[in-house]
């Protein structure tokens, strides 16, 4: 299975990812403990009962970490080669346990590497929606992505080297 390749990321692109996540107590819990986040709002359900929420809140770092995984298999699963950064990350609703995440993609932009031949440069926005189809986490993302031939190439060569592999296998049993 592949990503999109450079070539394919042309500016006002939209993805609907198919992928949808009911986010979870363990997943707010877990992510917040891996981190070292312990805010009560994320943890602390009798604290929480006060906030102005009335609730604990996922981590918003949780959040944009699930938005950005679940872009990876419609574009970038073995075509990037890595993420340059992010802009105007943005949670202008909260997320609690129990909501579903989807998310939208769009290519913004894109130029040809000046340093490397075999890629380009492609901003995104991904767009993080509940439920309700309230915007729950909004980011612009810049990616460095392979261009189709040099991907082809590289695929050649892993196959190739896969199938050496075993060649060698077969003959040392």
């Amino acid at each position: 299975m592949a990503g999109l390749c450079y070539e394919d990321l042309t500016p006002g692109l939209l993805i609907d990812h198919p992928i949808r996540r009911t986010v979870t107590e363990m997943d707010n819990t877990l992510f917040s403990a891996l981190t070292y986040n312990c805010a009560p709002l994320h943890i602390d359900a009798e604290y929480s009962k006060n906030s102005i929420f009335g609730q604990r809140l996922v981590n918003s770092m949780f959040l944009l970490a699930l938005v950005n995984g679940v872009i990876v298999i419609d574009t970038t699963i073995g075509t990037t080669l890595g993420n340059l950064g992010y802009e105007e990350i943005k949670f202008p609703k909260p997320v609690f346990h129990g909501d579903t995440i989807h998310v939208q993609t769009e290519v913004l932009e894109r130029r040809e590497s000046k340093k490397r031949t075999d890629s380009g440069i492609v901003w995104f926005r991904h767009t993080g929606y509940n439920q309700r189809e309230e915007i729950v986490c909004e980011c612009k993302r810049a990616g460095l992505m392979l261009k189709r031939a040099d991907y082809e190439a590289l695929q050649a060569k892993i196959k190739a080297e896969s199938a050496a592999a075993r060649q060698a296998a077969a003959q040392q049993a």
